[in-house]
């Protein structure tokens, strides 16, 4: 009989430890990961931009989640359940980006990155985010010092 408990606890402990886990990016991780996603330019900003958008949104963190009271924002570029996403929480979602919130929550951040490009292309650009509009108007170069391997400044 232990050894029968002993087989079922080896056999189930590394299934429950390959659950879908957030991930917190390095800045210069999530500045090339964006640029070769072609950010650079795109609705008229830099990927400066968008990892400053994403450092004080999120803290870079994909597993982030922030309480808005009657809706939820998730994931490192905290997109809002009220439009963007369904966290079967929020009445009356949108749903644009028709995902489920939980997507968003993972370390592939590769649906964040079509729903961003959604939002941001519905704006004009990256001011529905509050946090750019706050923390990302001055120079925003610093978010992306040192990132590439020739520093082409500001044009990136």
């Amino acid at each position: 009989m232990k050894a029968l408990l002993f087989l079922g606890l080896a056999f189930f402990t590394p299934l429950a430890l390959l659950r879908a886990e957030g991930k917190v990016f390095g800045r210069c991780e999530l500045a090339r990961l964006l640029r070769q996603r072609g950010f650079s330019g795109f609705v008229g900003r830099k990927v400066a931009d968008w990892v400053c958008l994403a450092c004080h949104e999120s803290g870079y963190r994909t597993d982030a989640v922030h309480d808005n009271g009657s809706s939820r924002d998730y994931g490192i570029f905290q997109i809002n359940s009220l439009y963007w996403c369904d966290d079967g929480k929020t009445p009356g979602t949108k749903n644009a980006c028709r995902i489920p919130c939980s997507r968003l929550l993972d370390d592939n951040i590769e649906d964040d990155i079509r729903c961003a490009r959604m939002i941001a292309l519905e704006a004009r650009g990256l001011t529905p985010w509050v946090a750019w509009n706050r923390y990302c108007q001055g120079d925003v170069d610093p978010y992306v010092q040192g990132c590439w391997h020739r520093d082409f400044g500001n044009i990136l």
